[in-house]
C-alpha cells in the first residue's frame, strides 16, 4: 500500500522546477529585466514551475522604485503566477567602478540567503550580468543536483574596463586580472553556456573551458511591436521630422558625438526626442541645454513602446566607435521593427557592423564623421520613399531572424535536452 502512494506521489510530482537568479525582474520593462520576465512567464507557461531570486527594482533610474521603498529587506511577491524572492540590495547613487561592485557584491549577498527558500529544482539559470550571483546559483545547483544553465547577456566586468571605470596603473591593471580569473573560475562552473550575439559566444569560448556556447538571442515580440496597430505617441511632435532615442542615458553611448551632431544640425523642421533614464541623464541634460530642438522625455511603461517607435521618423544610436561591442543591443531589435530607419555609429568589427554589412543595410557609421551622418539624415528625410524603404527591409530581416516565438521555443528545447541529460 506504501508503496503504491509513494508512486502516485512521484507521478503528480513530473512539473521541472527552475529557479533563475537575476539582477533585473519585472516590474523592470526594459533591457534585462524585461527580457527576463518574458523567458520565465514563457516557462511558466509551458507548465515548469518557475522561481526567481532578484533584487528590488532600480533600472534604469538607479534607485528603489518608489512602490518598493517600503518593504521588508527580504521581501516575497508572486507575479503571474511566478515566486519572486527579492533582497533590497544596495543600490550607488553615483555609478562608478566600485558601486558597481557594491551593488553585485550586495545583492550576491542576498541571492545567497533566498536560494535557501528553494526546496527542489532541476535547472538553475543564471543571468550574467550579475557575474557574481553565479557563485550562489552553482551552490544551489550542486546541493540539489540541478543542471546550472549561466545565460550571458553582457561581460560586465569588460564593459567597467573598458568604460574607463578603472584605473589603467599598476594597482587598476592588478585588480582588472583578478577579477578577469575569477570570472573565468565563475563561468566554468556552468553546465552550459548561452548568449545573445556570435561574437559575444566566441570570446565566452575564449574565456572559459566551453568548446561551444549556446545561441539564445534577444526578440522582438510582432505582437508588441507592430506599426500596423501603432497610434500617435504624445511625446513626438506629427509637425515635426523627429529622431528618437529610447532606452538607458548611460556612459556606453556615445554623446560626445551626439553633442558634435547637433552642432551640425540647421533645419528647423528637425527635432530630437530622448526618451528614458540612467547614470548619464543629468549630466546630458546640463551639456544640451543650448539645443532647443532637444525634447527630454520620462520612460514610457511597455505597452506606449510600440507607439513610441513607430511615431518618430528616425531612430539613432550613437555607440563609441573605440569599444568593440559585442552585443546586438536590444534596443535596435525594437527599432527596426518599428519599420523606421535607423542612424547607428560604433565599432566597425562590432556585431551591430557585421549584420549591417552582411545584410546590405545602410546607416551604421564607424568613422566618427558628423557631417557624414547629418548629410545621410538630411537625405532620408528629403527622399521619403527610400527611408520607407530602408524601414521596410530592416523590419523584415528583424522579424524573420529574432521572432519571439522561434527563440523562445528553441531555447524550451535546449532545457528539455539538458534536463534529461
Amino acid at each position: 500500500m506504501f508503496n503504491k502512494l509513494y508512486f502516485c506521489k512521484k507521478k503528480l510530482n513530473t512539473k521541472k522546477t527552475i529557479t533563475i537568479f537575476t539582477g533585473n525582474y519585472a516590474p523592470e520593462d526594459t533591457a534585462i529585466g524585461l527580457y527576463t520576465s518574458q523567458f520565465a512567464t514563457f516557462l511558466s507557461n509551458k507548465g515548469y514551475d518557475v522561481s526567481v531570486i532578484t533584487g528590488f527594482p532600480y533600472y534604469p533610474k538607479w534607485k528603489i522604485a518608489e512602490t518598493y521603498k517600503d518593504k521588508n529587506t527580504y521581501f516575497t511577491e508572486i507575479i503571474d503566477g511566478i515566486t519572486v524572492f527579492r533582497y533590497k540590495q544596495f543600490v550607488p547613487k553615483k555609478v562608478t567602478f566600485w558601486g558597481r561592485i557594491k551593488l553585485m557584491l550586495s545583492l550576491t549577498w542576498g541571492s545567497f540567503q533566498n536560494s535557501k527558500k528553494i526546496k527542489e529544482t532541476d535547472l538553475v539559470i543564471c543571468l550574467v550580468p550579475l557575474t557574481l550571483s553565479i557563485l550562489p546559483a552553482y551552490i544551489l545547483a550542486k546541493k540539489k543536483n540541478a543542471k546550472l544553465w549561466v545565460h550571458v547577456q553582457d561581460f560586465e566586468f569588460d564593459l567597467a574596463f573598458q568604460s574607463g571605470l578603472l584605473n589603467t596603473n599598476f594597482f587598476g591593471n592588478l585588480i582588472k586580472k583578478s577579477v578577469l580569473r575569477f570570472e573565468t573560475f565563475l563561468f566554468n562552473k556552468a553546465t552550459i553556456i548561452s548568449s545573445i550575439s556570435y561574437n559575444m559566444m566566441e570570446k565566452a569560448i575564449e574565456k572559459t573551458k566551453f568548446k561551444s556556447v549556446f545561441y539564445f538571442p534577444n526578440w522582438v515580440s510582432v505582437n508588441n511591436i507592430n506599426p500596423s496597430i501603432a497610434k500617435q505617441h504624445n511625446y513626438i511632435n506629427p509637425d515635426k521630422f523627429t529622431l528618437l532615442y529610447s532606452g538607458n542615458v548611460g556612459e556606453k553611448q556615445d554623446w560626445l558625438f551626439f553633442e558634435a551632431f547637433c552642432k551640425n544640425i540647421n533645419d528647423a523642421d528637425i527635432e530630437i526626442a530622448i526618451v528614458g533614464d540612467g547614470a548619464y541623464m543629468q549630466k546630458l541634460k546640463a551639456k544640451l541645454t543650448a539645443f532647443s530642438f532637444i525634447k527630454f522625455y520620462e520612460p514610457v511603461p511597455y505597452n506606449e513602446l510600440n507607439n513610441l517607435l513607430c511615431s518618430a521618423d528616425v531612430h539613432f544610436l550613437f555607440q563609441k566607435t573605440d569599444v568593440q561591442d559585442t552585443v546586438m543591443p536590444s534596443k535596435i531589435l525594437g527599432m527596426m521593427a518599428s519599420g523606421k530607419p535607423s542612424i547607428i555609429t560604433g565599432n566597425k568589427d562590432s556585431e551591430v557592423a557585421k549584420i549591417f554589412k552582411e545584410n546590405n543595410f545602410s546607416g551604421f557609421f564607424s568613422e566618427n564623421n558628423t557631417k557624414q551622418v547629418v548629410d545621410y539624415l538630411i537625405k532620408i528625410k528629403k527622399e521619403k520613399n527610400i527611408a520607407f524603404q530602408i524601414g521596410e527591409k530592416a523590419k523584415h530581416f528583424v522579424l524573420e531572424n529574432f521572432s519571439e516565438n522561434t527563440i523562445l521555443e528553441n531555447f524550451e528545447a535546449k532545457i528539455k535536452e539538458i534536463i534529461k541529460n
